[in-house]
């Protein structure tokens, strides 16, 4: 095992990491030229033989489409959509739907011909066969069939995309539906050809970083998701946030430092309106928006952490430049929104910040530390399922508020579920915590890893918040309103 496989789930993001570390170098080396299209493919997959398609030179022909993504160029350059399809390396998958197997014994009681709503199984031969113009996909073949000889199959990432956004194109390649894609990036994640990729703005961080010249003509600030306390094992916070100022940015904060205002202002938005959504989850957001056009009401009107965060940086120091590190595709959308009123410059996933350490050869294993502790423990546990709902509650006992009744909803299909009631009135919550991703941010698509103890790191570093009540970043808020109010 390399020095650098064990720092991901898969191979794919491996390679999207060579891919974005190859890129970081050379910029740094000023030799970002046409070049970089022969020879990082050739640097990755030397050959001759090919070690992940049919031949060495698809292999290299789906890494220049790596480095186009990354860079943002060719046909990538015009499509809006953050989220993207290498329609070259989308071609292994098997056509979805329903399919007879070897299995099916020709049995007589025919319970999948009887289930079937649309009559699209009959028997021919004495076995069954499936009429694809008729078949709906519902599935109810394959839970009566005794022998589990129908399976419904359909692609990774049509599965992982619980908003339906994804359909094959006539050459059975993935295609991706603007209008009901939530960017929450779980075909990412599934995908397991690395055919779909998000966006890179990391050329875009390192033009801030170096454009900065060590921060004269204007200070560079890392502001730091609390998942990240859940993905390197090998370093601690502190080491993390001395790699970055070794990078280049003159400080890193933290984007729960946000979290404790909105903690404090939606509870403030709760009491006046009775019922609420959370704004904290892009992802959430937008899918309210493309789905119940109806609740979008209720969303809180404070911006998500990141936000927050940020605004407080700029009312203090209106040149500084922000960059946004994390785990959300998600995010990469939301910086670009005109309501976030450009308080975010730039967003890198962990691992785009991962590639950008090791493409300078920076062992933060043996770096001296750097303090970080500017956010309390209930502004930390944001990055988890059910965060919100905790601090909200506390923040509502400490305050003597009454009548709070929040749910928190892990995952699109849980927030369906409840969203669907609070449409129909049926619901017993007035406080609505949604989070894209299961589990939350800790389980974001742009992550390193997910794994059980990801829950475990994270808890300790919330623990570890020398802060124990909100009040603190809510004064620095408030503070930072009073001089821009005074300006």
């Amino acid at each position: 095992m390399s020095s650098y496989e064990y720092k991901f789930d898969t191979t794919v993001q491996l390679l999207k990491y060579k891919v974005l570390r190859s890129l970081i170098k050379k910029r740094y080396q000023s030799s970002l030229d046409e070049t970089i299209y022969v020879d990082i493919p050739k640097e990755i997959s030397p050959g001759p033989k090919a070690s992940m398609r049919c031949c060495i030179y698809k292999e290299r022909a789906i890494l220049q489409e790596r480095i186009q993504v990354a860079l943002g160029q060719g046909v990538y350059k015009d499509n809006p959509n953050i989220i993207q399809v290498i329609e070259i390396a989308c071609d292994e998958c098997p056509a979805e739907g329903v399919y007879i197997t070897e299995s099916c014994r020709g049995c007589i009681s025919h319970k999948c011909v009887d289930a079937c709503p649309k009559k699209a199984l009959t028997i021919v031969g004495h076995k069954s066969t499936v009429d694809k113009n008729l078949c709906i996909e519902c599935g109810k073949c394959t839970t009566v069939c005794p022998y589990n000889a129908i399976v419904l199959r359909r692609r990774p990432c049509q599965m992982a995309c619980k908003v339906g956004a994804i359909t094959m194109d006539e050459n059975f390649t993935a295609k991706i539906d603007d209008d009901k894609c939530i960017k929450c990036g779980a075909c990412i994640a599934q995908c397991p050809f690395g055919a779909i990729q998000d966006k890179s703005y990391v050329m875009d961080a390192v033009d801030i970083l170096l454009g900065s010249y060590n921060n004269y003509n204007y200070k560079v600030y890392a502001m730091l998701a609390p998942a990240i306390a859940s993905q390197i094992d090998y370093a601690t916070m502190g080491q993390i946030a001395t790699a970055l100022k070794i990078i280049g940015f003159y400080q890193v904060t933290e984007a729960a430092v946000g979290a404790d205002v909105c903690l404090e202002k939606e509870l403030e938005e709760w009491k006046e309106h009775g019922v609420m959504t959370t704004s904290c989850c892009p992802a959430f957001v937008s899918y309210i928006e493309k789905n119940y056009p109806t609740l979008a009401k209720y969303i809180s009107s404070s911006f998500s952490p990141m936000v927050e965060a940020a605004k407080i940086i700029k009312r203090n120091d209106p040149k500084a430049k922000i960059i946004f590190i994390g785990p959300c595709s998600a995010k990469k959308m939301e910086f670009q929104l005109e309501k976030t009123g450009g308080a975010i410059d730039c967003v890198l996933s962990f691992e785009e910040m991962l590639a950008y350490i090791d493409a300078l050869e920076i062992d933060m294993a043996h770096l001296e530390e750097s303090p970080l502790d500017d956010a309390s423990y209930f502004g930390r546990i944001f990055a988890k399922s059910g965060g919100i709902k905790e601090g909200l509650t506390e923040i509502a006992k400490r305050k003597g508020i009454e009548g709070v009744k929040p749910i928190s909803m892990s995952g699109i299909e849980e927030c369906k579920k409840e969203l669907m009631m609070l449409k129909l009135n049926r619901s017993t919550y007035n406080f609505f915590e949604g989070m894209a991703c299961d589990g939350g941010c800790i389980n974001g698509a742009l992550n390193l890893h997910r794994d059980p103890k990801s829950m475990k790191l994270l808890d300790a570093f919330c623990k570890k918040a020398s802060k124990t009540d909100i009040a603190d970043s809510v004064t620095l808020y408030k503070d930072s309103l009073a001089k821009e109010t005074k300006e």
